[in-house]
């Protein structure tokens, strides 16, 4: 059984990412990016732990979903979790969009097994730190000129 510490759901989005989606917002996050949209999941305590098979129960009920967002917070701080769930969650035909203030680069660096497993899970990857000297407002799913959206599965 795994859990995941989250600050927040969205059961229905149409800005973070293609589709209708569930958005998950995991807490803890080492970036502190000045201007982040979701300052209230920086602190690494707080939040809620929950089940990621009750997560999964309440996102399939949603027949409309194209598929489910892991924001932050910091998602790959919790990637082991996430990877399971993005994977059941694959196995439902939805598909996952990942963000995270690491560039791809980075996270590859990193030689975590976890990390990567959840990069395989992942559809799109938003990478990149929030910058206000880039911030965009007409740029889809992105809120600085600086992330980049990077198709991981085919």
């Amino acid at each position: 059984m795994a859990f995941l510490q989250i600050n927040n759901c969205i059961e229905e989005s149409i800005v973070d990412g293609p589709g209708l989606r569930f958005v998950i917002f995991t807490q803890g996050c080492p970036h502190h990016c000045p201007g982040c949209h979701n300052p209230q999941t920086h602190q690494m305590t707080g939040g809620t732990f929950v089940e990621t098979e009750m997560l999964l129960a309440r996102i399939v009920k949603n027949p409309l979903l194209q598929g489910v967002t892991f924001s932050g917070g910091e998602p790959f701080l919790q990637s082991a979790a996430l990877a399971d769930l993005a994977q059941k969650l694959h196995a439902n035909s939805l598909d996952v969009v990942t963000y995270t203030g690491y560039t791809l680069e980075r996270l590859k660096t990193m030689k975590d097994e976890s990390i990567n497993a959840l990069l395989r899970e992942t559809d799109l990857l938003i990478d990149g730190p929030f910058q206000s000297e880039n911030r965009d407002l007409t740029l889809p799913f992105r809120g600085s000129s600086n992330q980049r959206i990077i198709e991981l599965r085919h």
